[in-house]
C-alpha cells in the first residue's frame, strides 16, 4: 500500500510541477548552447537579500527591502536572472542584478567603523551580448560600468575605479588619464564578503574574483557559517572551473582553474597565472620606486595608442606602488612566453578547451594568486580580446526563442516526496511570497483541497499530510502572491491574493480554481477582467495559471475585486471572487 501511495503522490506531482533550475555541471559537455543555457537560476524565485551590518551578517539577520534614504528597495525583487532569450546573433539577459547569495554589509574602512554610503538596488536591467565572437586587429579599451553580465545575473566592471592622475592629483567621472587607478587596490575595502559593492546608483558590481557566486557554483571556495565569509580552498582543485560571466564581446569568463595544456582536457588542472606582474624592477620591469613613474607599460602604449612618455605621480605613501593599473607590466613584453612562463595573455585569456567548447574557444580566466588573492587584471584586462557591440539595451527589437522566464513564469519543481509511517511529505520548489494550497482526489477528476495558506519558506514549499489512509493523488498550485518589485518595469508585480493602489499598473499571475478542470498550457484566453478592468498582454504559459496586467485608473473605487477569467470558446470560465483589492 505505502509503494503505491508513494507512486501516485509522485506522479501526479511530477505532472503538474514543471522543471525550471539551473542545469547541473557535469564533466560531459552540456546540451545546446551554454551561451543560452548555463544561468545560475537555482535561487531565481527567492528574494534579494542584504546584511546591513556586521552584527547583523554574523547573526544571519538579513533583510529583504531597506534604504539609505536615496537608494530604496521598498518592495522585495527576486534574485538574479528573470529571463534569457535568444536570437541567430544575440543572447539578451534580463536581471535584477541583485545577487542569488545575502549581500553585504560594506564599509568605508578596514576596521568597519564607517558604513558605505550606497546600497544595492533592483536595476531591471536588459544586457545582450553577441553570439558570435569577431576578433579586431586594433583592440578596445573596457570602459566605465557594466562590460558584461554573470551568471547571476550581476553585472562585471573592470578594473578602473574611474579615477585618473590628471597631472596634479588624481580626479574621477572618466576621463582620457594614462594613470587609471587599480579598483581592487583602491576600492576592495568597500567590498562585501562576496568582493562586491554598488556605485551612486545601486547597482551591484564585480571588479575582481566573484567569491561568492564560484562557492554557489562550485569552485573549489570555501564558506564559513559562523562569520558568513568565502575563502579559496586549500586542496587541490577538482573540476575546470565553471563559467561565471558573458562579456559584451561574446567571450566568457571563467574562473581560476583551467587545463595545464589548453588543448588537451586529459592534461591535468591548475590555476591559470596571470602575465602580468608589479613594476617593481623583477623581471625585467622598470622599478617604478626607483626611476619614478615616467613612463607607461607597452600593453598600455598598444591600447591608448600614444607614447610610452606619460609621467604619473612620484611612488610614495599617498601614491603607493599598485596604486594604478598601468604599474602592472605584461610579461610577454618582457622576454617571457605565454604557455610556458604564464598562461594568460595581456587580455586575461587563452584560447583553449573547455567541458562546455571541447572544440575550442578564447576565454578570459578569473586572476588569482597562489593564495588565493585576486590580482591584476582581475576578470578582464584592461583591453577586450574581440570587439565588444554587445551591452545594455532598452527594449528587444528583433524576433527571439525564450530560454528562461522567471518572476511569476517561474514554475515549481517536485524536490522530495516521501511516505514514513502514513505521513506523506510533499516539498517543491517555491515562489517567495507565495501562498500554495495542496488538493487530492483519488480518481483524477474531482479534486479536495486538503491544505491551504501555505507559505513558502524562501523558495521551498512543505505539507506533511497525516491523514491519508487510501492511495490518493496531489497537485499544489500556488493561491496568491505578495507585491514584488519586478525586474521589468520600475511598478510593483502582483498576484491574486494581493492589492495595489490607484494609478498603478500590475501584472498579475492568476492561479485558477480547480473546478471546472484546467485548459492546457497557451489555451486561447478570451478576456480576463478586474472587477470592471480589462486586462491587457494576457498569456497562458502554465496549466493553471493565467497572467494579465491590469491598469488601476486613478479614480478607481477601493475595495474587493474579481477577477474573471474566460477562454475561448469553447473553454471554460473562472471566477475569482474578491480575489484582489485595490487600496
Amino acid at each position: 500500500m505505502k509503494n503505491k501511495y508513494y507512486l501516485s503522490a509522485k506522479l501526479i506531482l511530477a505532472a503538474t510541477l514543471l522543471a525550471g533550475t539551473h542545469l547541473a555541471r557535469s564533466g560531459a559537455a552540456p546540451a545546446g548552447d551554454p551561451r543560452t543555457n548555463l544561468w545560475f537560476t537555482t535561487y531565481a524565485g527567492q528574494y534579494a537579500r542584504i546584511y546591513t551590518t556586521d552584527a547583523n551578517r554574523v547573526s544571519g539577520n538579513a533583510v529583504t527591502t531597506w534604504t539609505n534614504g536615496s537608494l530604496i528597495q521598498s518592495l522585495p525583487a527576486y534574485s538574479g536572472v528573470q529571463a534569457v532569450y535568444s536570437s541567430a546573433d544575440w543572447v539578451y539577459v534580463r536581471s535584477t542584478g541583485l545577487a542569488s547569495y545575502t549581500m553585504g554589509p560594506w564599509y568605508l574602512d578596514a576596521a568597519h567603523t564607517q558604513p558605505f554610503p550606497n546600497f544595492p538596488v533592483n536595476q531591471q536591467t536588459l544586457y545582450r551580448f553577441p553570439r558570435a565572437t569577431s576578433v579586431p586587429a586594433t583592440k578596445s579599451e573596457t570602459q566605465g560600468g557594466a562590460i558584461g553580465v554573470f551568471v547571476d545575473g550581476v553585472a562585471m566592471f573592470n578594473s578602473w575605479d574611474a579615477f585618473y592622475w590628471n597631472g596634479t592629483e588624481d580626479v574621477g567621472g572618466g576621463g582620457s588619464g594614462y594613470w587609471n587607478r587599480d579598483a581592487f587596490v583602491n576600492e576592495g575595502v568597500t567590498f562585501d564578503p562576496g568582493y562586491a559593492h554598488q556605485q551612486n546608483t545601486g547597482v551591484y558590481h564585480y571588479h575582481a574574483d566573484p567569491i561568492a557566486l564560484r562557492y554557489l557554483l562550485g569552485d573549489h571556495v570555501d564558506f564559513d557559517d559562523v562569520t558568513k565569509t568565502y575563502a579559496e580552498a586549500t586542496n587541490a582543485p577538482t573540476a575546470h572551473s565553471p563559467i561565471l560571466a558573458w562579456t559584451s564581446d561574446g567571450c566568457p569568463l571563467y574562473g581560476p582553474y583551467g587545463f595545464s595544456n589548453p588543448t588537451n582536457p586529459a592534461s591535468g588542472l591548475r590555476r591559470m597565472v596571470s602575465g602580468y606582474v608589479i613594476r617593481d624592477g623583477n623581471f625585467g620591469t622598470s622599478n617604478l620606486t626607483a626611476n619614478g613613474r615616467a613612463t607607461i607599460p607597452q600593453w598600455a602604449v598598444r591600447l591608448y595608442n600614444v607614447s610610452s612618455n606619460q609621467s604619473g605621480p612620484a611612488v610614495s605613501a599617498s601614491y603607493p606602488l599598485g596604486r594604478y593599473m598601468e604599474d602592472n607590466d605584461y610579461l610577454g613584453d618582457r622576454g617571457y612566453t605565454q604557455g610556458v612562463d604564464f598562461d594568460l595573455d595581456e587580455y586575461n585569456g587563452r584560447w583553449c578547451v573547455t567541458p562546455d567548447f571541447p572544440r575550442g574557444i578564447y576565454a578570459y580566466f578569473v586572476a588569482i594568486s597562489s593564495n588565493g588573492a585576486p590580482v591584476f587584471p582581475y576578470n578582464i584586462g584592461r583591453g577586450y580580446y574581440g570587439n565588444p557591440t554587445g551591452g545594455a539595451v532598452s527594449a528587444i527589437n528583433e524576433s527571439v526563442t525564450t530560454n528562461v522566464l522567471g518572476e511569476t513564469n517561474l514554475p515549481s519543481v517536485l524536490a522530495v516526496s516521501d511516505v514514513n509511517n502514513g505521513t506523506v511529505t510533499l516539498s517543491w520548489s517555491a515562489l517567495e511570497g507565495g501562498s500554495y494550497q495542496v488538493e487530492t482526489t483519488s480518481n483524477l477528476s474531482s479534486w479536495t483541497v486538503v491544505a491551504s495558506n501555505i507559505a513558502a519558506r524562501q523558495n521551498a514549499g512543505i505539507y506533511l499530510d497525516t491523514n491519508a489512509l487510501d492511495p490518493r493523488f496531489y497537485r499544489v498550485a500556488r493561491a496568491s502572491l505578495a507585491n514584488f518589485q519586478s525586474v521589468e518595469s520600475s511598478g510593483a508585480a502582483a498576484s491574486s491574493g494581493g492589492s495595489a493602489n490607484p494609478g498603478a499598473t500590475v501584472t498579475l499571475n492568476i492561479a485558477l480554481p480547480s473546478t471546472p478542470p484546467w485548459p492546457p498550457a497557451n489555451a486561447p484566453v478570451s478576456s480576463v477582467t478586474l472587477g470592471d478592468i480589462r486586462g491587457t498582454s494576457i498569456s497562458d504559459p502554465v496549466q493553471g495559471a493565467v497572467i494579465a496586467t491590469f491598469a488601476i485608473p486613478a479614480n478607481a473605487a477601493p475595495g474587493p475585486q474579481s477577477i474573471v477569467v474566460k477562454f475561448a470558446s469553447p473553454g471554460p470560465t473562472y471566477t475569482l471572487t474578491d480575489a484582489f483589492k485595490i487600496n
